[in-house]
């Protein structure tokens, strides 16, 4: 499927240092909301790549300098959703995250003891 955003372009590329694909997938995270159905399935659709391995393209991505410089607000939200992931994975007592449709953010529920 062509998939066209509005500042993903050669020039775009050339200074960000990213990957056309690269580019690609930082305005999917900025905007996926907008496509229709579950974001997995945008993502076979659009990058013809596996949930799995655009995720770990994702992950390895937020963490270049050059991502940062492109798109720092989305960077820092995504390396604080990451961050956020990690420290409850780690921490069986901590606090329960779970995503929030209505607030699209983090929503904090007491935890069992």
């Amino acid at each position: 499927m062509n998939m066209e955003f509005g500042d993903t372009n050669e020039a775009a590329q050339l200074n960000s240092g990213l990957s056309d694909l690269e580019l690609r997938i930082l305005d999917f995270e900025r905007q996926w909301f907008r496509y229709s159905g579950a974001k997995e399935s945008s993502i076979r659709e659009l990058f013809d790549l596996t949930p799995p391995r655009y995720y770990e393209v994702l992950n390895a991505l937020i963490d270049r300098e050059a991502a940062l410089l492109a798109q720092p607000m989305l960077i820092k939200r995504l390396r604080r959703l990451r961050d956020a992931r990690r420290a409850f994975g780690r921490s069986p007592r901590a606090l329960q995250v779970i995503p929030n449709s209505k607030t699209l953010g983090l929503l904090e529920r007491e935890y069992l003891p």
